[in-house]
């Protein structure tokens, strides 16, 4: 090899050691390209004179419990739905984290309920949770207000939009389950005793399914009036906890005829019969009524008789349906009346005067929401067994998310 052909590779890297410290200069002369690039992208992109752009977004989803069809449990089907719902003016957005089960909810998946739009909807009179954003025009709530909610159906979802009108601010110290166990059997209760049976000291009350949501309610509310004597019935293996609520007499529907247990030990009857029944349990209760006495017929659930509709069930109670003219209630001395919450909701001002009423009790201590169990969306099925087969002692609540070791299954 030539002298020529060996000396190229040393002046070639030579060439390279001269060239590399200017480099080393160049990037050291430029502290504010290093110093943006350690900088969040959209801060160096705008003190370089460039729009930002955003990193996307996750796509929001939500929980929602969708009645599909009529039938048996499994028609309320727990699905994700994409994309937060935004509140129109006088609305508020809210986050939901607990739910109340009603006898109606019941009812509609049967497809006996009224109040309902066409399916699929979401069921849901009630909830409980935490204001995420306000619409237009709302200035009585704010963000993060702890609420409970009253509406029509709807409210078996994680996410929802209402009227701030059926919204109510939570006291201190109530548990999201007490909220949403509070309205529709509190609300129910009171204006069936006081603005319709006008309850008062030493009357009787008949209260059926006495260990049910507005059964509990209802024994409270009595025990806020003197020496009221309470008659409810009720399985025996309930007897122990209705006494300790408060009922003076509990009756075993299933064994013994509950007119008959009355009238030995009040054989004038009772001053107020609260019927949730319907059928031929309304005539009984109208018999059992003392002079003055009155009758509140505020359901049907006699027509439930098993997971689906039961035609024979409609059938009978249809035809054993309470029924009298103005003519016979004169000489009576009896008043018959009818009460049914979701044909009340445009009743705004109604029923805000009864929910402050009640909340009034609450923070005295004198009435307080029973829960019987906890379920998640997931176990609805589950939930609506434990009420159809009158296993509850007090509320059935859903959550969207609830901690396992707080969920109760049917069995316990």
């Amino acid at each position: 090899m030539s002298a020529g052909e060996e000396a190229a590779p040393t002046q070639t890297a030579q060439a390279e050691e001269q060239q590399q410290p200017p480099q080393e200069e160049s990037q050291a002369a430029d502290p504010k390209k290093e110093e943006l690039e350690q900088k969040p992208a959209e801060e160096a992109a705008a003190e370089c004179g460039e729009e930002a752009v955003a990193p996307p977004q996750p796509e929001v989803t939500y929980k929602s419990l969708v009645l599909s069809g009529h039938g048996g449990y499994d028609k309320v089907k727990l699905q994700n739905k994409k994309g937060a719902p935004k509140p129109k003016a006088g609305e508020v957005l809210i986050r939901v984290r607990a739910c109340g089960l009603n006898f109606a909810d019941l009812m509609a998946r049967q497809g006996v309920y009224d109040r309902l739009p066409s399916l699929p909807v979401s069921l849901g009179m009630e909830c409980s949770g935490i204001v995420e954003e306000i619409g237009e025009g709302v200035t009585d709530r704010q963000v993060g207000d702890n609420v409970m909610v009253l509406n029509r159906f709807g409210l078996w979802q994680e996410l929802v939009t209402v009227q701030t009108s059926h919204t109510f601010l939570m006291p201190a110290g109530m548990s999201f389950e007490e909220a949403a166990a509070l309205l529709v059997n509190y609300i129910t209760a009171y204006m069936i005793l006081f603005d319709f049976g006008n309850l008062r000291p030493k009357q009787s009350v008949l209260i059926h399914m006495a260990a049910g949501g507005v059964g509990t309610a209802a024994i409270q509310l009595c025990k806020t009036v003197e020496d009221v004597t309470i008659f409810g019935t009720a399985s025996s293996s309930k007897h122990e906890a209705l006494k300790e609520h408060g009922v003076t007499y509990p009756i075993d529907y299933r064994t013994s005829d509950y007119v008959d247990e009355i009238k030995k030990i009040s054989p004038k009857g009772v001053d107020i019969v609260m019927d949730p029944l319907g059928g031929s349990d309304t005539c009984k209760a109208y018999n059992l009524l003392k002079p003055m006495g009155k009758l509140v017929i505020y359901g049907a659930a006699n027509l439930l008789t098993g997971q689906k509709k039961n035609l024979v069930a409609l059938a009978k109670t249809w035809w054993n349906q309470f029924s009298i003219n103005a003519l016979q209630l004169i000489p009576s001395n009896k008043a018959v009346c009818g009460f049914h919450l979701g044909h009340l909701d445009t009743e705004t001002e109604l029923i805000t005067d009864v929910v402050v009423k009640l909340l009034d009790l609450y923070k005295q201590g004198r009435i307080k929401p029973k829960i019987d169990s906890v379920y998640p969306f997931e176990q609805v099925g589950d939930a609506m067994r434990q009420m159809q087969e009158k296993k509850n002692v007090g509320k059935v609540i859903l959550m969207p998310e609830v901690p396992k070791e707080e969920a109760k299954n049917e069995e316990n």
